[in-house]
């Protein structure tokens, strides 16, 4: 058991001064239970907390660390961009530098910088309601796509590590639910409400139930189905966005979205996110058109700087890398928990993986809450006592970065161990 003193008492003071001691809920350890870390620094694979503990890092801060944590020439850009001033409130040369590079690697014409995820999806609803004129949007039980009001319904990731149908203050008034993989619930739901469906969003491979690949053709059938009835195709990239390939989930499967939104690889790890499309549409925000959308740090140079730095870093001997990496750590959870006898099945959209323990693929929301969950935290526990930190919550993917070594996966073999014992040996009642 490795010493949290540190830890617990900054998250003693914090539980004074924050809502739950956390900025985030899921940092909060809710669904596995113990004292949060609380991390002084990273470098590369690794990650220190306050007590001095080290630990392999397979959280990557949710995705954008694709290339390990401090990567030198990302901090040297910031730092460069830094010195020249870290906020202007006016147009850069570097927003239009990490624009021209996302709209090289994809489909989309123009994009639009604004300052996380959620005002991503955020803005490419709205904007889609202003393109269409029609209001409601159809979503997927499990998608999270940040914390907007209309999105936030039947929600993965935080929602449902907490346990939380729904948050209050949230309308459903404007959207409709459906199963994830399932094209017949959408057609069924355009058939009931042909004129009324401004779009349907996704993530491109959903990532907030755990890892869940879409089926084969999923993403095509929703966007013929959406352009049969005049609605756009909103695919949400924030996480799959140039993690997942060269060009992110459109280079795994060629579906471009009418609007496609980015984020934590575009960042570098700062504050920023992006969304773009079809110059048709794009053409319809403010100044050009009347969709009202701003952000005093939109385009921050020095997240631009960050983000510019972080994507030309990711070459496809970066992609190569992470597949293969990807691919060690499945097999290593596979082996560890076929070991012990553990039903499970290693859940895989490309580079993102989870583990889900019971016989089988998941394919939706309602197959992986059906998984043995409590088998989780113990399995989570034992890898952070053994110096692996990973997702603390079953309904989260694992992220793995072109820093890992071979002295990294001998350290997270050794901790599978006992960590495959502990979940055998859990109980529903703990």
């Amino acid at each position: 058991m490795k010493t949290m003193t540190r830890s617990s008492d900054l998250f003693s003071q914090a539980r004074e001064l924050i809502p739950g001691g956390v900025n985030s809920p899921v940092r909060a350890f809710g669904s596995v239970g113990g004292t949060p870390l609380f991390i002084d620094s990273a470098k590369g694979s690794h990650l220190r907390d306050v007590d001095g503990n080290e630990y392999v890092d397979l959280v990557s801060s949710w995705g954008p660390m694709l290339h390990g944590n401090a990567h030198p020439a990302i901090v040297e850009a910031v730092q460069e961009a830094a010195t020249k001033g870290l906020s202007f409130g006016a147009p850069t040369a570097a927003e239009n530098s990490l624009a021209k590079e996302i709209i090289g690697r994809t489909a989309v014409d123009e994009v639009r910088m604004v300052n996380s995820g959620t005002e991503a999806t955020m803005s490419a609803v709205r904007l889609a309601r202003g393109f269409t004129g029609r209001s409601t949007v159809v979503k997927f039980a499990g998608c999270y796509h940040g914390h907007v009001d209309s999105l936030l319904v039947s929600a993965g990731s935080g929602v449902a590590t907490f346990g939380l149908p729904d948050s209050p203050g949230v309308t459903q008034s404007d959207t409709i639910v459906v199963p994830y993989n399932d094209l017949d619930a959408v057609r069924d739901v355009f058939e009931k409400h042909p004129d009324d469906i401004a779009c349907v969003i996704a993530e491109a491979a959903a990532g907030n139930m755990g890892t869940v690949a879409p089926h084969e053709g999923f993403n095509a059938g929703l966007k013929e189905i959406a352009h049969k009835y005049g609605a756009l195709l909103i695919l949400d990239e924030v996480m799959t966005g140039f993690r997942t390939s060269h060009k992110g989930w459109y280079g795994v499967d060629g579906v471009a979205g009418d609007l496609v939104t980015f984020g934590k690889v575009v960042s570098g790890g700062l504050p920023a996110a992006a969304f773009g499309g079809r110059r048709d549409i794009m053409s319809y925000l403010a100044p050009e058109g009347p969709v009202y959308q701003a952000g005093t740090l939109s385009g921050n140079p020095v997240a631009m700087a960050a983000g510019l730095a972080s994507l030309r870093l990711a070459d496809e001997k970066c992609y190569e890398t992470i597949r293969a990496n990807a691919d060690r750590l499945e097999n290593l959870l596979h082996e560890a928990l076929e070991r012990e006898g553990v039903a499970h099945h290693i859940q895989r959209a490309s580079t993102f993986l989870s583990v889900r323990f019971a016989e089988g693929e998941g394919h939706n929301f309602a197959d992986m809450q059906a998984a043995d969950t409590f088998r989780y935290a113990p399995f989570f526990h034992e890898l952070l006592d053994n110096g692996v930190y990973t997702a603390p919550s079953p309904f989260e993917t694992w992220f793995v970065s072109t820093a890992l070594t071979d002295e990294d996966f001998s350290r997270i073999e050794s901790a599978l161990r006992p960590a495959a014992k502990a979940a055998a040996a859990a109980t529903k009642e703990g």
